[in-house]
């Protein structure tokens, strides 16, 4: 059996919805990001996802709270890292966004076994399978784990 934790990628909207309190998309993201926090799960988060959260936090809630917010993500997540490889293997994703397409590439390069996102359509040529928040919760069973650890 194995043992080492599932490395699953978090999309960046997942943790807006988290930190902006997202009225119709805090639970659920909460929820599975908690499973990431309790270590139940490697989760990881693409290097660009850092820019992103300070960007938009800061505009929300000021400069503290985004530093704030910041710290605290790199305790809980792992990065993907986000090299010349990554980039061109991006560039050649055929994603119609080349944001999601980065951290597709990142996910694959960190050897992530899922993508969490609430953009579905955005990863249509994942390679990896991508749930939302609310379709990882409910896969959040033995069978599910066994599955992708295999």
């Amino acid at each position: 059996m194995n043992h080492t934790p599932l490395r699953v990628l978090f999309d960046v909207n997942v943790v807006l919805d988290v930190l902006l309190k997202r009225p119709d998309h805090f639970s659920a993201s909460a929820q599975v990001i908690s499973l990431a926090d309790q270590k139940l799960l490697r989760g990881l988060l693409c290097a660009t996802t850092f820019t992103t959260v300070e960007y938009l936090v800061t505009k929300a809630a000021g400069r503290a709270a985004a530093q704030s917010q910041l710290a605290q993500l790199l305790q809980t997540f792992d990065i993907a890292p986000v090299d010349n490889g990554v980039l061109q293997d991006a560039l050649a994703a055929g994603f119609s966004d080349y944001e999601d397409a980065v951290q597709h590439a990142a996910a694959q390069a960190s050897q992530c076994k899922a993508i969490v996102t609430r953009d579905l359509a955005g990863f249509r040529n994942s390679h990896l399978p991508v749930y939302t928040p609310d379709q990882f919760l409910s896969w959040w069973t033995v069978e599910g784990i066994l599955s992708l650890n295999t």
